[in-house]
């Protein structure tokens, strides 16, 4: 007896397994990979809109070197802090984008893939320029949560 509507079963356990395999890494759901990344990056945004908006933690920033006499930084540590925010904002969409929580548009997987490798090296970089902070807070709370992003990005690519 013929079948009306024939489906094709060739190649579905495959597909299963890469879907799964896209979906875990390391035994975690990438999407949860994907949130606590992007929470990380908010603190950090957080922290830059404040440095941006004045308050006077120059200290904890770019090394303790540009600090004013009142804690906070001097207007053009200011507007790098401002443009700061907007390059974080754009590297939490691409972590968003890239584990499928938000819709990447035209944009490329292997482009986002990409940009996660990028990403967790410039983490990786800026983690080495936290440990040679003067500040504690910088060295160790920056440090560590720089050290943690560089991993995150580099497991989301590699999903």
């Amino acid at each position: 007896m013929p079948q009306l509507c024939p489906i094709n079963t060739v190649g579905i356990p495959a597909r299963i397994r890469e879907l799964q395999r896209r979906n875990n890494t390391l035994g975690v759901n990438t999407e949860i990979l994907a949130m606590i990344t992007a929470a990380l990056l908010v603190l950090g945004s957080a922290f830059q809109i404040g440095l941006a908006a004045g308050a006077p933690w120059g200290a904890m920033a770019y090394g303790g070197r540009a600090i004013s006499d009142d804690g906070t930084l001097p207007a053009r540590y200011r507007v790098a802090s401002a443009i700061a925010v907007f390059v974080i904002l754009g590297a939490i969409w691409v972590v968003l984008a890239a584990a499928s929580v938000l819709d990447r548009g035209p944009v490329l997987a292997s482009v986002l893939t990409a940009a996660l490798w990028c990403l967790a090296a410039l983490f990786a970089l800026n983690t080495l320029g936290n440990a040679l902070a003067r500040h504690p807070m910088e060295r160790w709370g920056a440090g560590t949560v720089a050290a943690l992003l560089s991993v995150l990005c580099a497991l989301l690519a590699m999903r």
